[in-house]
């Protein structure tokens, strides 16, 4: 935890710049959606506040608990929201901090030196999006209580209601979301698991636990607490990986109170990651903090290389991606007054951040690679591995760039285009098999619909560089009808198609040939699933006829209701037919079920946390064999099995 930082914390430390009317009428501005996402952002905007007073060295424990009915608690042990009163307001200071929009301890400067969010903000929009919410603080050896109903309403002032420990201090808050304004009410522990995991691993020495009340076994809940910060949570993500050395390097430095703090270490994998965080707001476009670290890096190495004379005259200079290969990396800025590019702050603006970052990396780095020679030259024959690779990729990506359908052999026999050329209104479908492929020919819309057949199951790209990927054919004419190129010529803007629909059949087989897509998609066209171009066909597994009417269904649960809305003289003249595969239905019944617009069920890929998606295509697809036997012992059983 950052050391204390003695200054004030009272009335006047919080300022009121405006209402909270809006709230309710256009919850989406604030919070971002009312789905199960912006459900869960509002346990975040009060976990923010307590992470402000453990960055000002305040609070050392937040616990965190979904009650029965789905209510959330949020206790921390910070020095408590001040009970005074406002000299603006003339309201108790915690009723303005939960009704007055922008009324928080960081526009005064005085309350926090580094914040996460807007303290006092998080709080009214969390209060104005609930049934009701509940505070306690706990300081002076008094326990003060306020109570909100009906989306913000003051319906018992703040007062004192028991004493406490002279020594007690810190603020709990109760809420109930809403139902009225999200889609649904109901949290999910694996999704706040993942982020409390976060939150722990980016603020040493603070404990975090979570407890789900609805479970009657889990009476603890789970406690993460990481003295090492965010070298453990490189451990963490490198858990399945093969390191090329033991140590985590660890650098960290100040410079006009902006620390920056990275951890890093390279495995044997090909694959880069590089997550970077601003007062622990994940900066998912990366912003100056971590372009100055990528700018150091390359030439830090580049320069060693040089004077070891492991990188000779003649060898080209090793570019950023070279560097990169293999590496796994945080970033960590906390910065008294970031400027955030993006409503969803996914990137740090501040220029002068770019050259405190470098500065901090150089001078870390550096030292580190004259100490430990022979980490070093491990480091550098890595990225010369990489740029060999690099070099016979750029060669073999020659024979992916599209200037006619004619550039790449046999192509023009595999695609079968739309004569669309508006990407916004053109849809590819990858389809499995010649005979599926056919039958999506013959019962395409070919105005706006693509065919592109696979022969047999695409290779495993986890397990294989680039130049390997694209010596592949099916895989070069993925990216020869995507048109976007690949590698450092990716281009999203040449996207030929802005909906990609996987479409393979609903066994095994098919699940397979699916993850292989998505590996592919997510370790060479990621910008493509972060964008939302990806989906998923859903074709049916049951076909329910009766006389002349004939209903298609996804499941068995799907058909079991199906059935249960027909009439009782009918029941007895359902023919039920378990649909075989894609390959085996006729135009007629593929453009029905699986293709026509007005009748498909399509299921959008998206990335909401790339960290965990990345450990789990690592899991299924990569070269570690263990962690994938534990992982089928223990999910087998909910494997549905055709026997």
């Amino acid at each position: 935890m950052e050391e204390k930082v003695e200054h004030s914390y009272g009335a006047s430390d919080i300022q009121v710049l405006e209402g909270l009317e809006a709230v309710r009428k256009r919850p989406g501005m604030y919070i971002g959606t009312t789905d199960v996402k912006g459900l869960h952002h509002l346990v975040w905007e009060i976990v923010d506040n307590a992470i402000d007073e453990a960055l000002a060295g305040y609070c050392k424990h937040i616990e965190i608990i979904i009650n029965k009915d789905n209510s959330i608690t949020v206790k921390d042990d910070g020095r408590g929201i001040p009970t005074d009163i406002h000299p603006k307001t003339k309201l108790s200071t915690v009723e303005t901090v939960y009704t007055v929009l922008h009324a928080g301890g960081k526009f005064g400067g005085g309350g926090y030196k580094v914040s996460g969010g807007l303290h006092g903000v998080g709080a009214s929009v969390v209060n104005a999006l609930s049934s009701w919410v509940d505070v306690n603080v706990y300081k002076n050896g008094q326990v003060h209580y306020i109570r909100f109903e009906n989306g913000g309403k003051t319906v018992e002032p703040l007062h004192v209601v028991d004493k406490c420990d002279e020594k007690r201090t810190g603020t709990t808050v109760t809420f109930k979301p809403d139902a009225t304004i999200f889609d649904t009410d109901v949290y999910d522990y694996d999704t706040l698991k993942t982020r409390v995991r976060e939150l722990a691993f980016l603020n040493k020495g603070l404990s975090i636990t979570l407890r789900d009340d609805r479970d009657d076994e889990d009476t603890t809940g789970e406690t993460f607490l990481y003295e090492g910060g965010i070298s453990e949570y490189v451990k963490y993500i490198n858990n399945n990986k093969t390191p090329l050395y033991e140590d985590i390097i660890h650098l960290e430095g100040e410079e006009d109170n902006i620390i920056i703090e990275v951890a890093m270490q390279y495995t044997t994998d090909e694959n880069t990651r590089i997550y970077s965080f601003v007062n622990n707001i994940n900066t998912h476009d990366g912003g100056t903090h971590e372009e100055g670290v990528r700018r150091a890096l390359t030439r830090i190495i580049n320069s060693y290389a040089k004077k070891a004379n492991i990188l000779k005259e003649k060898d080209e200079p090793l570019t950023g991606d070279d560097v990169k290969e293999g590496l796994t990396m945080i970033v960590s800025c906390k910065h008294p007054n970031p400027q955030f590019e993006g409503q969803t702050k996914g990137r740090l603006g501040n220029s002068e951040v770019r050259k405190i970052a470098d500065n901090v990396f150089s001078d870390g780095f550096e030292r580190f690679l004259l100490e430990h020679p022979s980490e070093a030259r491990i480091i550098v024959e890595k990225s010369m591995l990489a740029s060999r690779a690099r070099i016979a990729a750029k060669k073999a990506r020659e024979a992916t760039r599209r200037k006619s359908d004619l550039d790449v052999v046999n192509f023009a026999g595999k695609l079968s285009d739309c004569k669309e050329k508006d990407p916004s209104k053109a849809e590819i479908f990858i389809v499995e098999g010649d005979s599926a492929g056919g039958s999506a020919k013959l019962g395409r819309n070919s105005m706006t619909q693509a065919i592109l057949p696979l022969r047999g199951k695409i290779l495993n790209v986890e397990k294989a560089r680039l130049d390997k990927a694209l010596s592949n054919e099916e895989i070069r004419t993925i990216i020869t009808a995507f048109g976007t190129g690949i590698g450092q010529e990716f281009d999203l803007n040449k996207l030929r198609y802005h909906k990609i629909i996987i479409m393979t059949d609903a066994d095994v087989d098919g699940s397979h040939i699916r993850v292989l897509l998505l590996t592919l998609f997510y370790r060479f066209f990621r910008p493509i699933v972060e964008g939302g171009y990806v989906y998923a066909a859903q074709p049916p597994l049951f076909r329910i006829q009766y006389g002349k009417s004939r209903k298609y269904v996804l499941d068995e649960e799907e058909r079991d209701t199906y059935l249960e809305t027909l009439p009782e003289n009918i029941k007895s003249r359902v023919i039920i037919t378990r649909m075989k595969g894609l390959g085996e239905m006729d135009a007629e019944e593929l453009n029905e079920t699986t293709m026509d617009i007005e009748k498909r069920i399509l299921r959008k890929i998206t990335v909401d946390d790339c960290i965990a998606a990345d450990k789990m295509f690592e899991l299924l697809m990569g070269e570690e064999v263990e962690p994938r036997r534990q992982f089928i012992e223990e999910n087998a059983k909910y494997a549905e099995v055709d026997i």
